[in-house]
């Protein structure tokens, strides 16, 4: 088969010794399909075998991080066990993919970064906003069990009680509050948050390899053991959630509004 232009919904762009990872549905606001959660989870063993790679940049296209879960895939995972048992083993893995990837990941966060988006940036070291994004984690809102990676990272970042508040309402986090809270290093004006992530993670490029990999992995240490067990628990609950009544109602209500 031949891939076209559509077909590519992560695109890696080479700038020297960073290297950009971008999301590519912004006619979706790059929510997260089948493909593209696949390609997340694929693409840090690809980038850390890469001796030309020292630090990378993960975006989203068209003024967008990313706006969570695509409707259509959710409905497949609902409604199809085997393709929810693989979807969320996935999960766990892109989690730890993330964790233990060896170079230092900035998050440009432009616009939404909702649910597993939001997940995204909090699994990046460090997270340049623009002053109009927002993250949300509306798991809970909708029915369903906050499975992805901001249950495990989100109360070692902002604080166990703040963390429960905003899991359990799914209420947006402005981009001047996550920076309040930890989640965010800064808040720049919109049109700048490429350039300033860019100009971060060259300069994370630019130091002492071995030390800063050495550093990311101490501190991340922390986080992936705390995470194995809660990852495991929650993946495992959020699809039994899935198949309830309250989230397919909820769910068809989110693609009535898509379509």
């Amino acid at each position: 088969m031949t891939t076209t232009e559509a077909d590519v919904v992560l695109e890696v762009e080479d700038h020297g010794a960073v290297h950009v990872v971008r999301m590519a549905r912004p006619h979706a606001r790059n929510a997260v399909n089948t493909e593209l959660h696949r390609e997340l989870t694929e693409v840090w063993g690809r980038l850390a075998v890469d001796p030309k790679v020292r630090a990378v940049l993960l975006c989203g296209s068209g003024g967008a991080f990313s706006a969570g879960g695509d409707a259509e895939w959710l409905h497949a995972v609902a409604n199809d066990q085997v393709e929810r048992a693989r979807s969320l083993a996935e999960a766990k893995r892109l989690a730890g993919e993330m964790l233990r990837f060896p170079l230092p990941i900035v998050a440009a966060v432009e616009g939404p970064a909702v649910g597993l988006g939001s997940s995204l940036a909090s699994l990046c070291d460090l997270v340049i906003m623009g002053e109009s994004a927002y993250f949300a984690d509306p798991h809970v809102a909708i029915g369903v069990v906050a499975g992805d990676g901001a249950v495990a990272t989100w109360p070692f970042l902002i604080s166990m009680m703040r963390a429960k508040e905003f899991l359990y309402t799914g209420a947006k986090i402005d981009a001047a509050t996550a920076v309040q809270l930890g989640l965010a290093c800064r808040a720049v004006p919109d049109d700048q948050v490429l350039t300033e992530a860019m100009a971060l993670a060259q300069r994370l490029a630019e130091l002492p390899a071995t030390a800063l990999r050495a550093t990311k992995r101490a501190l991340n240490m922390q986080l992936e053991r705390a995470s194995i067990g809660v990852l495991d628990y929650a993946c495992a609950t959020e699809a039994e959630t899935f198949t309830l009544p309250e989230f397919q109602r909820k769910l068809a209500a989110m693609r009535s509004r898509s379509r």
